[in-house]
């Protein structure tokens, strides 16, 4: 059997993104967001969740290239003066893992943005990581047994199987490989202590580029089991979203998910 859950990741980063969330919910096939509770439009997001109660909305933690919720000094090692996480990624991994005080921060930090998720009022729906670091070992067990005190039941596995994307035409190199395989810890962590989780994950080959066109392809080749499609909507690409994401091709993701022929599509499968 094939199952699809079509999500949404950046919820709250920009006005942009949320109302592409809430679009895409309302009228098109978005089935769940990820929020990222210090984004700086994360109000405006609970907001629009708030109003749309059949939208699933999780956590999207921030260790990486975003805003922390704690206050700089109570977290000297993980961000500078301006509260920002660097996108340093190999750095940040190594530190994660060696470093106790490091460790602790960052515990500490991640705990602050489950609580802070709480504080929103917003039933907690699933967890994953900004730039999938949940995938590093340090900070996949922490999310998982700080989000259980917290009702964390699920969590996205970002493993996209490179044998599918090889049918449609994509190129995997072992990069790509050795980080499919890499999921496989992450899946147990998850599943040991007692998580729901997807089989299969799509949007990392395709990063911001989730068009209407691709994903029909997509939907065509799916494996069997429950396979997460995640995008990058928004509206508009405003100041922040190029400075961020420079070739990311937000407003087409955002008319993917308002596709009315994959609707059609999706019933006919």
């Amino acid at each position: 059997m094939k199952r699809v859950i079509f999500s949404a990741d950046d919820f709250g980063l920009t006005v942009a993104v949320n109302e592409a969330v809430e679009r895409a919910h309302r009228d098109g096939i978005l089935d769940q967001a990820s929020l990222m509770v210090a984004g700086p439009a994360a109000r405006d997001a609970v907001r629009r969740a708030k109003a749309l109660p059949s939208l699933r909305v999780g956590l999207h933690l921030v260790v990486i290239e975003g805003p922390a919720v704690s206050s700089p000094a109570s977290i000297p090692d993980l961000v500078g003066q301006s509260g920002q996480f660097p996108s340093a990624q190999a750095r940040l991994g190594v530190n994660y893992f060696f470093r106790p005080s490091v460790r602790r921060q960052l515990a500490n930090e991640i705990r602050a943005q489950f609580s802070a998720f709480a504080a929103t009022g917003l039933r907690l729906d699933h967890a994953n990581a900004h730039k999938h670091m949940h995938l590093h070992p340090t900070v996949g067990r922490m999310m998982i047994g700080i989000g259980r005190e917290f009702g964390l039941r699920t969590v996205r596995i970002p493993a996209e199987p490179p044998a599918t994307l090889t049918r449609l035409g994509t190129r995997i190199g072992l990069g790509g490989r050795a980080l499919y395989a890499w999921t496989r810890l992450l899946r147990h962590q998850a599943r040991a202590a007692g998580m729901a989780v997807n089989d299969h994950c799509f949007g990392l080959a395709w990063s911001g580029h989730m068009t209407r066109d691709k994903v029909r392809a997509l939907l065509d080749h799916l494996p069997d089991g429950l396979s997460e499609i995640y995008f990058h909507p928004a509206v508009e690409r405003d100041p922040l979203l190029r400075r961020l994401m420079p070739d990311y091709e937000h407003e087409a993701e955002f008319s993917a998910l308002l596709d009315r022929g994959l609707r059609d599509q999706l019933r006919a499968a």
